[in-house]
């Protein structure tokens, strides 16, 4: 009967394929130190051939060492050249890149909006800044309109210009009231039939 390799137990490192994992397997079953550490270095070697451009890279012999202890189950015992990999390094997760807009919710309005609401918080109270305010406001609707085909509650617009705005613009739907905007569909081109 065949044997098929989904038969048989999975590999660490399935790049290598199942030779190289053999011959790892057999240089931990050798009990001379010696002839266990020119066993690791042949595999080493044979491992370099099947990707020389990770071998002849800077770093390249080092992860191969690496994959190599990794191929092992972290058990190999040679001589290595280089500091071995350890199981907690390669659970690792890389840190958080920090986004500089915390405003990620509200990216659907745009830089310009956004940075149209930070200019009016930062305006004195008067009649220049509610109508500013008013006009953004209308222009958010629209652009949410745009985005949900369909109607938008002005309460919605007022919540997310106070959230932008870090609580500097408060709008009431009980006194201010925006403008309706409907979405209008076009028919494209009909296509010709040949």
């Amino acid at each position: 009967m065949l044997t098929y390799n989904t038969q048989l137990p999975s590999i660490p490192l399935p790049e290598y394929g199942r030779n190289i994992q053999r011959m790892v397997d057999l240089c931990m079953t050798i009990e001379n130190r010696d002839e266990r550490n020119r066993c690791a270095y042949s595999i080493i070697k044979a491992m370099g051939n099947l990707f020389p451009a990770i071998r002849d890279s800077e770093d390249g012999v080092h992860k191969l060492w690496d994959h190599l202890f990794i191929m092992s189950g972290f058990e190999l015992d040679v001589d290595f050249p280089y500091e071995v990999i350890r199981p907690e390094n390669l659970a690792s997760e890389p840190a958080k890149i920090p986004y500089n807009n915390p405003l990620n919710d509200s990216r659907h309005y745009g830089r310009y909006i956004i940075y149209m609401i930070d200019r009016i918080a930062s305006m004195e109270p008067g009649v220049e800044r509610d109508t500013l305010t008013m006009l953004v406001a209308n222009q958010m609707k629209k652009i949410m309109v745009e985005e949900n085909d369909g109607n938008v509650e002005d309460s919605r617009i007022f919540n997310d210009m106070a959230i932008i705005s870090r609580g500097a613009i408060r709008l009431s739907p009980e006194f201010c009231v925006l403008n309706d905007y409907k979405l209008f569909m076009t028919e494209g081109k009909k296509k010709k039939k040949k």
